[in-house]
């Protein structure tokens, strides 16, 4: 007997809309299975690395392909981005215990050569995540108030940019708690960020990112973006089409390693 594979609700479609993120959906995996995933990739990291570097690896690895293009995982996409989209990026946000690190509040936007408003990022917790590990946090909302202007971030930042003090009230953040094997979705436009990892604990954590068709990428800025269209039809053929790859755990033959932008 086939089973139905979980939808978004009205409700869940309209939170999101007025708020710009959504938690509480059923978990796709378990804890196991992505850490198995996770260990494997990082052991062909070079010495130089850290798991950060890790973006994306989807291109060359199927089992981050496959991560990313699960179903029941489309099937929350398609519940706030509609029937028509593609997958293009993926990239690992890792806290080490005890880090000093945070991640400034910002909107993925300010990073992308995309324009804003048509895209959505799942944020995909490996082991379970709370205030104690340094959870992101988000301002509900404010999404609808468009793109605002960036600053060079402080040094205790892995993020080049973050929004100037004033421009928000971070009294208004949300922290979002995930369950291991759990996912948050959050609009492109929100503004969010997240404290340092006091805990003893890892907070391990995958963001995978997903737009509709019509928006295309400025190549004179990202000339190696790559889409993999996943659901629904591509009337418009903007973007690069890349082939979904076969080895299962493989690192890609040129990597980027994250350097934080000064000017």
């Amino acid at each position: 007997m086939e089973t139905t594979l979980p939808t978004l609700t009205k409700e869940q479609q309209l939170f999101y809309e007025a708020n710009g993120y959504l938690l509480g959906m059923q978990p796709v995996f378990t804890e196991p299975y992505l850490m198995e995933g996770y260990h494997k990739l990082t052991a062909m990291l070079f010495r130089d690395e850290i798991p950060s570097d890790m973006s994306n690896w989807h291109l060359t690895s199927r089992w981050l392909y496959d991560l990313a293009t699960h179903p029941q995982l489309l099937n929350y996409v398609e519940g706030v981005l509609g029937p028509d989209f593609y997958f293009w990026s993926s990239d690992f946000i890792i806290k080490s215990p005890r880090s000093e690190k945070i991640v400034p509040w910002h909107q993925d936007a300010e990073y992308w050569a995309i324009s804003a408003g048509k895209s959505t990022t799942v944020w995909l917790a490996f082991g379970d995540v709370d205030e104690g590990n340094g959870a992101m946090k988000v301002i509900p909302g404010t999404h609808k108030a468009g793109l605002i202007k960036h600053k060079i971030a402080g040094e205790a930042s892995i993020l080049s940019f973050e929004l100037e003090e004033g421009t928000f009230n971070e009294a208004d953040a949300v922290s979002l708690r995930i369950p291991a094997g759990a996912n948050s979705l959050h609009d492109d436009r929100i503004i969010h960020g997240s404290p340092a990892n006091e805990s003893d604990r890892w907070r391990i954590a995958c963001v995978l990112r997903y737009t509709t068709y019509d928006v295309k990428a400025d190549l004179t800025k990202v000339p190696t973006f790559t889409t993999f269209p996943i659901r629904g039809v591509d009337r418009f053929r903007h973007n690069p089409i890349g082939t979904p790859p076969s080895e299962m755990f493989a690192r890609p033959a040129h990597t980027t390693k994250r350097i934080r932008k000064t000017k």
